[in-house]
């Protein structure tokens, strides 16, 4: 079983990303999937979740309205895209899914 993340980086704040989390070894249709982030310092914290099928999502409340979370259950791919990036959304951005944790890909936000 093995998530891999992709697509962080460094970003000015009003800026976007699209980060992607592969899966493997698991039926990726039957599960809900999520993407957490850990700031330095702080705990870890859920960002966005979507059901198995895609029809139901959670947003954080400071990220509604910028993120975006959707799912390709033919390619075993969640996505979260970002929109209007602020500093304080600098953290680590891990996928989790079937109670497996990605390694995680670095967001940074910052002029």
């Amino acid at each position: 079983v093995q998530l891999v993340e992709s697509g962080g980086g460094l970003v000015q704040p009003g800026g976007s990303l699209r980060l992607s989390c592969e899966a493997s070894g698991f039926t990726f249709s039957s599960h809900f999937m999520s993407w957490y982030r850990q700031a330095p310092g702080k705990g870890r914290e859920l960002v966005a979740q979507v059901s198995s099928g895609g029809g139901n999502t959670y947003y954080l409340d400071s990220v509604k309205g910028r993120f975006t979370i959707s799912r390709d259950n033919a390619k075993n791919t969640v996505l979260l895209q970002m929109y209007d990036l602020k500093s304080e959304d600098t953290a680590v951005y891990y996928c989790k899914g079937a109670g497996v944790w990605g390694q995680g890909t670095q967001v940074t936000v910052s002029s």
